[in-house]
């Protein structure tokens, strides 16, 4: 987008007490292709934002009833509002009242009377500048819990935490690299893709954070960052619901996918590591036993340990398998669900 060509589902509320002035900013604007929305003044301009939202404000500072900067405050302290780029339309060029404006988080400011091509340069800039900061926002919510995400934003360069209970699953493609051998290396990803994706879809229903993915591996947790009583049940019904995911992706798309997932409860700690490329990652004993249940696991069954037994008290059908020999835990006893 540019300046002389704006995207015709952007939308900017404009804030006025003259009529004159609302008219001369609404021609300039839907000129290059910008919706209009209008408030006479600060308290209808909170009405106007109930029953709607705009892309951005430009708000005037002198108004009867409520002021200009009484509005942004106003703005600025409500959750669904605050991110709305503010841009002060005023004759008060005076240092401090353009402090004071910046100071209550408003972008930018215009002076009146103001130049159009002036006025549709900084709209443009800060539209340009709010939609980069919204898509950073989703590829950082792509990495990290919102939770976390926001803690980093707020300049929390340390962040570990420990939990007393969770829940951790990891599940693996069976045979995999014979598989990919007999793929092109495009197919091989979209495929992969594919498959986490309806991973990822199933796990924000259940509210269950996905961790990460390795090579074919796929690791998730629940529990944290926000804690939850039926975290377990919580995993056990994502664990039966990737092998019906599983099923259904091999049916659709003629590729045989089977999965091995192996889940256990404990405590571990849960951090940020990194700086350029960092990763949201667990710790502890309870996520290596995890992925022992996976690696010693069998196709099409989720294995699981006695504190995962012991949590779900009897509500799915696992089976005793017995015990296992575990690298550095010695024999562990085991419980599986067959989902053939």
């Amino acid at each position: 987008m540019n300046p002389a060509s704006a995207a015709t589902d952007t939308r900017i509320l404009i804030v006025d007490d003259t009529p004159a002035n609302i008219q001369s900013l609404a021609a300039i604007l839907k000129g290059k292709g910008y919706l209009i929305s209008a408030a006479t003044n600060g308290k209808q301009a909170l009405e106007v934002l109930a029953r709607m939202q705009p892309d951005l404000i430009l708000l005037d500072v002198m108004m009867p009833e409520m002021d200009g900067f009484e509005t942004c405050r106003q703005l600025k302290a409500a959750e669904q509002w605050r991110h709305i780029p503010v841009i002060f339309l005023t004759a008060k060029t005076e240092t401090a009242d353009i402090v004071q404006g910046f100071e209550l988080g408003a972008v930018d400011y215009v002076a009146k009377p103001f130049n159009a091509h002036e006025l549709l340069a900084r709209v443009h800039t800060h539209l340009t500048m709010d939609r980069l900061r919204r898509e950073n926002e989703r590829l950082l919510l792509n990495i990290l819990p919102e939770s976390v995400a926001n803690r980093l934003k707020s300049g929390d360069e340390r962040i570990a935490d420990r939990f007393e209970e969770v829940t951790v699953l990891f599940a693996d493609i069976v045979g995999f690299t014979e598989l990919a051998a007999t793929m092109p290396a495009h197919v091989l990803v979209e495929l992969l893709n594919d498959l986490f994706t309806r991973f990822d879809l199933a796990a924000e229903k259940l509210g269950i954070e996905k961790i990460k993915t390795i090579g074919d591996a796929y690791m998730a947790v629940c529990g944290l960052p926000e804690p939850c009583a039926d975290h377990t049940e919580r995993m056990v019904t994502m664990a039966v619901r990737m092998m019906e995911i599983a099923r259904e992706f091999s049916e659709s798309r003629g590729t045989p996918v089977r999965l091995r997932i192996g889940i256990n409860r404990g405590p571990v700690v849960a951090g940020v590591v990194g700086r350029n490329k960092f990763i949201y990652d667990l710790w502890g004993d309870a996520v290596n036993l995890a992925s022992r249940m996976e690696s010693h696991g069998l196709p099409d069954t989720i294995q699981v340990t006695r504190s995962v037994i012991e949590k779900l008290q009897g509500r799915y059908p696992f089976e005793p398998r017995g015990t296992i020999e575990v690298k550095g835990k010695g024999a562990i006893e085991t419980w599986t669900l067959s989902c053939k």
